[in-house]
């Protein structure tokens, strides 16, 4: 990726709705290379798609919930197993395989304490291997963007 691909990223991170006349005044190239970066961009899987930012709180999902998991033994065959379990809730937004003491990170939205405390009881906790559970809410988000840092082209 050179600095005009890296600057085609940038802006569609920041508005994915843009048009290819848009982007490519943007980014100063002229429409059909501009395209065509774009089209090669997503060939390659640096853009693996486009997406609406939602209002969490708006949609009903106030709570943000944070769950530190911790396998009984994090053997490959008890890992994938988590792994491939996790991927069915919808509530399970993200998960992080860690280092330390705990063996997977979740960010799981709720509805509220009850909901939360239902998915944990009758859906998280029935997954075999799972030693223990600790969960950290969330008072309220400081930052979120949807831009990744820049990254220095190699030299």
């Amino acid at each position: 990726m050179d600095r005009i691909d890296r600057n085609i990223v940038r802006e569609l991170q920041a508005n994915g709705r843009l048009t290819n006349q848009e982007l490519s005044e943007r980014v100063n190239l002229s429409p059909s290379p501009c395209l065509r970066r774009v089209r090669n961009l997503e060939e390659a899987g640096v853009i693996r798609g486009y997406t609406a930012v939602v209002d969490q709180e708006k949609l009903g999902l106030p709570v943000n919930a944070f769950i530190s998991v911790r396998l009984e033994r994090p053997s490959p065959e008890t890992m994938l197993t988590f792994e491939e379990r996790i991927q069915r809730f919808d509530e399970i937004q993200e998960c992080y395989l860690m280092t330390g003491s705990r063996d997977y990170l979740l960010h799981v939205v709720s509805q509220s304490l009850k909901t939360y405390e239902q998915f944990v009881r009758e859906q998280l906790t029935q997954i075999p291997g799972i030693a223990s559970v600790e969960t950290s809410f969330a008072f309220g988000r400081v930052k979120r963007i949807n831009l990744y840092p820049a990254v220095a082209e190699a030299d």
